[in-house]
């Protein structure tokens, strides 16, 4: 019995260890400019990082200490989370599938339509009713401003492999054909009906193009981009998971029938 709860203890220290790399992909996503303006997105990694800590926490102290019960509510807690990151993973691939971008001839970055992603990102995300507070945060943030500090010329801005998000709110579409002044003033369009986002264009620098569909669209991209790389860091995490929750379901049953059978051997001598 106390080598299964020294392996149990081990396996738990495992999955405390799996936790880390969560709570890093969760706040890497949290700190993205574009899911600091959307609350729905950006915590629930984090909070499953450190449910997931705790509950491993209570398994290694429960198998070091030989204590059944917390063994018991290691397991149960455990599996519970394990299914709800399993659940946000399946999520995230799904909605995250679709992909609304488009090559510019000429041009380094891509261009997106709000039509290419999912319905339900559409819904969630850039709804009407939401999208008002998270132009506001996006117009408040540095995302465009920096673009005038990285890029003098037009022809620099144009082979640059700026973000989805800046591509589609600090700018026109290019569909438009407005002349380059910097890269969040631009200027005479020479095909303003080519799209409904050029009459939305706006130079002042607090309206730029964040009441643009190509802007809700951007914003998706990124939030695609993000959670793809999130993704992969979060299968291997949930695998290695997996894997010691199993191994220790194993030894904690080899455990309890061995004091089982030490109970029924101290029973019968």
């Amino acid at each position: 019995m106390g080598v299964s709860n020294n392996i149990t203890a081990v396996l738990n220290f495992i999955a405390l260890l799996c936790s880390i790399p969560i709570i890093a992909s969760g706040i890497w996503l949290a700190s993205k400019p574009d899911n600091q303006c959307i609350h729905l997105f950006r915590w629930p990694v984090v909070i499953l990082g450190v449910l997931i800590l705790l509950v491993s926490l209570c398994g290694f102290l429960g198998a070091y200490w030989y204590k059944e019960t917390l063994l018991a509510f290691y397991l149960c807690c455990m599996a519970i989370l394990i299914a709800l990151l399993l659940i946000l993973l399946i999520l995230a691939f799904v909605v995250t599938k679709p992909d609304g971008s488009y090559g510019v001839p000429g041009r380094g970055y891509r261009e997106y339509r709000l039509d290419g992603f999912s319905s339900w990102l559409k819904d969630h995300v850039v709804d009407s009713k939401s999208w008002n507070k998270i132009r506001a945060c996006l117009a408040e943030t540095d995302v465009c401003p920096r673009l005038t500090q990285e890029y003098v010329t037009a022809d620099q801005f144009f082979v640059a492999h700026i973000s989805p998000l800046q591509s589609g709110c600090c700018k026109p579409p290019t569909v438009c054909g407005y002349n380059y002044v910097n890269p969040t003033l631009w200027l005479n369009p020479v095909n303003p009906t080519a799209d409904p986002d050029c009459f939305l264009w706006n130079n002042d620098q607090s309206q730029l193009c964040y009441n643009c569909n190509s802007c809700k669209a951007g914003l998706l991209g990124n939030l695609r981009n993000e959670w793809r790389k999130a993704n992969i860091i979060l299968i291997v995490t949930v695998v290695v998971l997996i894997w010691v929750y199993v191994i220790a379901c194993s030894a904690f049953k080899n455990a309890q029938t061995e004091d089982l059978f030490r109970r029924y051997k101290q029973g019968w001598t």
